[in-house]
């Protein structure tokens, strides 16, 4: 697949067959992660892939629970409809978690690392792009509390959870969602 089909071709799943992903596609979809950019070359990404029922019952659980939060602190009404049950029924899950001590030289800066963030989100973008050009369905998943998240999945407390990324078959096409035009969004120094 031409890496501009797949990036214009990937959509966001929330709909999955219960089928399980084959474990070489796996294996190449984190190898596509793996070779994403990142600050020094430190690459401070770290996958955790997870297909037990009983760990994404419990990642939903928390999923609800910051939905409940952040509808009564926002206000913003659609998170109420917003559905989270993928989390459940996605066949994997993989946490991408970043060590702040492998940001590259932005860490000695006042605002903090940052840099580990940014790799993190490359090879979470190649894991997408590699997922989608395998057949498969992704969603790159923020909503949750990290604390919680954390102990629920052993993550060290010294590494940061960056997403979730849930995989697998997609039940049904997801819709396209619209894109604002590049030309507004973009100004040229010359």
């Amino acid at each position: 697949m031409d890496i501009f089909t797949a990036i214009k071709e990937r959509r966001s799943c929330r709909k999955f067959l219960p089928e399980p992903v084959e474990d070489e596609i796996i294996e190449k979809i984190l190898e596509a992660a793996a070779w994403a950019p990142s600050p020094l070359n430190l690459q401070p990404w770290e996958f955790m892939v997870i297909t037990n029922d009983e760990i994404k019952t419990k990642i939903h659980a928390e999923a609800i629970q910051c939905k409940a939060w952040a509808l009564e602190k926002s206000g913003w009404n659609w998170i109420g409809g917003y559905k989270v049950d993928f989390l459940k029924s996605a066949p994997m899950i993989v946490a991408v978690a970043g060590d702040p001590s492998k940001s590259g030289v932005d860490m000695f800066m006042e605002g903090g690392s940052t840099g580990y963030q940014h790799a993190c989100a490359a090879a979470i973008q190649n894991m997408l792009l590699a997922a989608h050009a395998s057949g498969l369905g992704s969603i790159w998943f923020t909503f949750f509390d990290r604390e919680p998240m954390r102990e629920i999945l052993g993550i060290d407390p010294k590494k940061t959870l960056i997403a979730l990324i849930c995989l697998g078959r997609p039940d049904g096409s997801p819709t396209a969602m619209p894109r604002k035009d590049v030309k507004k969004k973009t100004s040229y120094l010359r």
